[in-house]
């Protein structure tokens, strides 16, 4: 008995160390450790992302009172509505036209920055990133006074050249101009300070050997820079369109989505619908009819990304 007993004593001993060993050789390994360092990130969006989203999935599956299962009822009654189908137009024409202007104004004023001597840099990027910086509702507060039908700034900048004044929140077609215009001012930053950032790697080589081809100005931006940007280019695109079509603050402090809900997005008439309408389910079935408008978009998007990295 004594014997045995001896002889499980170095067999145990053994099992322990190897699995020892097996424990650190798994926590050695990178793979492992960068799991578990983004385990708590993982949580986190699990907590504050997926579960919100297969909440409102099942929110849109009911009815009003949110006591009687509707499937897909709540879909069809809004692809009825008139005011859904301009809302679909209008969130696809503010993020479209924003995302545009924010990356054309980027590019140019990353170039800008970029040709500055190093020592001006920090001052012209510490300057250009404030309206980035500042949290969109002030500064959202201050356009609104720049809009105003009676103080506006705008209005009387124009009137020494005999424009105006113009309705900039009460007529339709300015409304749009002016959320989009804020939208741009308030998003270009962030384009600049990407674009600047690979710009720095693109490599100087590259430039001399089209000098030296003679190519001008335009053939180095047109085959040498945007090539190289491409791929930051549509990631940074992407990024800038999920948000857009998601914003809601500057459309709702400017105009609340008027005149006549011609400036409602997604976001603001899921808010209208939902809160104020006390019509829960059916608010979330509007913020949900912007997944697959935004999932066709990143799959195109991505795809173009992946299939030049193969290429690389």
């Amino acid at each position: 008995m004594a014997d045995a007993v001896v002889e499980q004593g170095p067999t145990v001993r053994a099992a322990r160390a190897r699995k020892s060993t097996s424990l650190r050789n798994a926590l050695g390994r990178k793979s492992t450790v960068a799991f578990f360092l983004t385990l708590p990130l993982i949580l986190l969006i699990a907590l504050l992302v997926l579960y919100p989203a297969v909440y409102s999935v099942h929110l849109a599956t009911l009815n009003k009172s949110m006591q009687k299962f509707v499937g897909f009822g709540n879909f069809l009654f809004l692809f009825k509505r008139d005011t859904f189908w301009m809302v679909v137009k209008q969130s696809c024409i503010f993020a479209v036209t924003a995302v545009f202007f924010k990356a054309l104004i980027g590019f140019i004023v990353a170039h800008f920055v970029h040709n500055i001597p190093a020592k001006g840099q920090r001052k012209w990027r510490g300057m250009l990133l404030v309206p980035w910086v500042i949290p969109p509702a002030m500064s959202t507060l201050a356009w609104l006074w720049l809009f105003d039908p009676s103080y506006s700034a705008f209005n009387y900048t124009l009137s020494f050249f005999g424009i105006g004044p113009i309705n900039w929140l009460g007529d339709n077609l300015w409304a749009r101009f002016s959320v989009i215009l804020v939208n741009i001012w308030y998003g270009a930053p962030f384009f600049m300070i990407m674009y600047l950032a690979a710009l720095k790697s693109v490599p100087d080589q590259l430039y001399e050997a089209a000098a030296i081809d003679g190519a001008n100005w335009w053939q180095k931006i047109w085959y040498v820079t945007l090539p190289m940007m491409r791929n930051i280019i549509a990631i940074t695109a992407l990024f800038s369109l999920i948000v857009t079509f998601a914003n809601f603050d500057i459309v709702r402090i400017l105009t609340s989505g008027g005149p006549l809900d011609q400036t409602h997005i997604f976001a603001t008439w899921a808010f209208k619908v939902g809160i104020e309408g006390s019509d829960i389910p059916l608010g979330a079935s509007v913020s949900l009819f912007m997944v697959p408008i935004l999932a066709i978009a990143a799959i195109f998007i991505l795809r173009d990304v992946s299939k030049r990295g193969n290429e690389a």
